[in-house]
């Protein structure tokens, strides 16, 4: 990525307008997906935070273990949690 980079750059002076365009359209692409690779999330330490506050959330606001699975979160994620389908409709 940093050698494609390096070749936009050293092309944008000399482009004409609408390769400049292409060019710049490409640079911007390659920073997103460069800022994209480098942001790690540590889906084992959110999963943790989810757990730990899980269960008393959904007493707060009588959020449900269906609602819960309507979104995604894993059974086994909701029984880490104390989550329990009968918690909460």
């Amino acid at each position: 990525m940093g050698k494609r980079m390096q070749k936009i750059e050293e092309e944008l002076p000399d482009a004409d307008p609408l390769k400049r365009l292409q060019l710049v359209q490409e640079r911007i692409d390659l920073q997103a997906e460069l800022a994209a690779s480098e942001h790690k999330v540590d889906l084992d330490a959110l999963e943790k935070d989810f757990v730990d506050a899980a269960r008393s959330y959904s007493d707060r606001k009588g959020i449900s273990y269906a609602a819960w699975r309507e979104l995604g979160v894993p059974a086994a994620t909701l029984r880490r949690a104390g989550v329990t389908r009968s918690a909460n409709g």
